[in-house]
């Protein structure tokens, strides 16, 4: 079949699709009352926790949008802000044991998509497909 999407469609409409799936998976195992915005924020949390300023930039909301939704996951018990041992002034969000759980479950998601992906596409092309990935991300993600 001879593909009519741009290549950004292409990558949009998987990409959804794996979203939506993720979440579904969320859904199911009781995290009912993530949304998916809030999921966004909670899988741009770094090991070690991270500002408020910077996981604003990373998930390209306003601050004020960030910290109604790390006020929200907090009180849901996904989250939670600790001393940035940086700055004493400053605070770091980091994910809580609720938040944890729920990343098991997207993480166990996201292997069951790879292995459906790679038995539709393939060993070689998967192999191909992420190396190209990793390659895209490197001029697109600042984050990395």
């Amino acid at each position: 079949m001879v593909e009519r999407l741009s290549p950004t469609v292409s990558m949009f409409v998987a990409y959804r699709s794996a979203e939506n799936r993720v979440f579904a998976d969320l859904r199911a195992a009781g995290f009912d009352d993530l949304t998916l915005q809030q999921a966004r924020v909670v899988a741009r949390l770094a090991p070690d926790g991270i500002r408020l300023t910077d996981l604003a930039e990373q998930t390209q909301v306003t601050k004020q949008t960030a910290t109604h939704l790390v006020d929200q996951l907090e009180r849901s018990g996904y989250v939670r802000r600790v001393p940035d041992p940086a700055d004493g002034r400053g605070r770091l969000v980091q994910i809580a044991d609720r938040g944890r759980l729920a990343l098991e479950v997207a993480a166990a998601a996201d292997r069951a998509i790879v292995r459906e992906w790679t038995a539709h596409l393939g060993a070689d092309r998967m192999r191909e497909f992420r190396k190209s990935l990793a390659m895209l991300r490197e001029i697109t993600d600042p984050y990395q």
